[in-house]
């Protein structure tokens, strides 16, 4: 495993710091790949949640190359766009297609459809998988709005009653998605997506939150200084027992 350049923990978050994005990333793979090993190891099988993002390119680069049972594991994903077919660039099931799913070809792949017909009948399908799977490793990022998933500080909920809910998408989120580059406009942006919602993530078993580059700096700022609230869904993670924050010098720059 990549040595980092300073650890520590807060509350019950652990930190890791790397030189750079790729020595990060492979930390991250590093730490999911043993989880799931060792859930195949226990249970014959393993549950995956996977996130999308340009924060998540160097895990995956490093992910894709591990030697994992891919047939004993089932791969979850976190949010989607309402209204985008999966053909869409921006997409996040073309999103994990094109980066890891059909390279790796795990034994289910159970995808958001954020298209579908009925909103309501899909979220609730998505509860039952959830409910049914119970998610051994969930692999998320930060926004720079402080948001896990699209749980945007309008919207995130530390006890919500549903595991999967329609949000509205605030400026903030919608704009890093232009910045991005994976909308040429704002008015591009869908105005709504699908996500997990906070109470799904903490289930997880263990959790690798994967956050490079300076535009991140702020949130990981507020992630670990700030009061543990919905103004910065994040900091919940430091409630969590088997959570690692991978970052490198960038995102960790404000510290």
């Amino acid at each position: 495993m990549k040595k980092s350049i300073n650890t520590f923990v807060k509350d019950k978050l652990q930190v890791k710091i790397y030189d750079d994005k790729s020595q990060m990333g492979s930390a991250a793979a590093d730490f999911v790949a043993e989880n799931l090993q060792k859930a195949i190891k226990k249970n014959g099988s393993a549950n995956l949640i996977l996130a999308t993002g340009a924060s998540q390119f160097s895990f995956l680069e490093s992910f894709i190359q591990k030697d994992l049972d891919w047939e004993k594991i089932s791969v979850f994903h976190l949010d989607e766009y309402v209204g985008i077919s999966d053909e869409h660039p921006a997409s996040f099931r073309n999103f994990l297609k094109e980066r890891i799913i059909n390279t790796v070809k795990p034994g289910q792949t159970y995808f958001i459809n954020g298209d579908a017909n009925n909103l309501e009948e899909e979220i609730k399908k998505y509860e039952t998988l959830l409910q049914k799977h119970p998610i051994d490793v969930a692999c998320i990022g930060i926004g720079e709005n402080g948001h896990i998933a699209f749980n945007d500080p309008p919207v995130a909920d530390f006890n919500d009653p549903r595991l999967v809910k329609v949000v509205k998408l605030d400026e903030l989120c919608r704009k890093q998605q232009v910045g991005e580059g994976w909308f040429s406009s704002l008015e591009e942006v869908p105005k709504e997506a699908i996500t997990l919602t906070i109470p799904a993530i903490m289930n997880c078993k263990s959790i690798s939150c994967v956050v490079p580059e300076k535009r991140k700096a702020q949130a990981v700022y507020n992630t670990l200084n700030s009061k543990i609230s919905t103004s910065c869904p994040a900091t919940i993670l430091r409630n969590h027992s088997n959570t690692v924050l991978f970052l490198d010098k960038d995102s960790s720059s404000s510290l």
